[in-house]
């Protein structure tokens, strides 16, 4: 039983670009799938692919990197609401992650989405994690 199983999620995909791995697979849920979702419109990962397999599934993510200086996109990925300490933020003090270089994925009332969205929106939410 995992208890932050979003905190696994980033941890993987981490450790997977220090390691230089092409492809990570992660234990499925609708959430990390809309992650997963987000990260790829926003180019932050090359592809994705659900699987069923079982009864939960599997994410197989293919991690992006530049093609000649093998530089990883993702250089920075870290869980800001924690299953002890929620983060919430409405949508006048939404978070900038690096003065709108990266984006911070919240989880809305209208569903996952960046930061920019829920400005785009007027909404607000739990704030997941920062990506840069």
């Amino acid at each position: 039983m995992n208890t932050d199983p979003i905190a696994d999620y980033l941890t993987r995909v981490r450790n997977a670009i220090k390691a230089n791995h092409r492809v990570v697979e992660i234990p499925a849920s609708n959430l990390k799938k809309e992650i997963t979702k987000v990260l790829f419109e926003k180019g932050y990962i090359a592809n994705y692919k659900f699987e069923d397999n079982g009864p939960q599934g599997i994410i197989k993510v293919a991690l992006k990197y530049h093609p000649i200086t093998k530089v990883p996109a993702i250089r920075s990925v870290s869980r800001i609401s924690k299953p002890g300490l929620r983060k919430y933020a409405g949508m006048d003090t939404l978070p900038r992650v690096l003065n709108g270089l990266g984006i911070a994925i919240l989880s809305t009332s209208k569903g996952v989405m960046t930061d920019k969205e829920a400005r785009a929106q007027n909404v607000g939410g739990e704030v997941l994690c920062y990506v840069y």
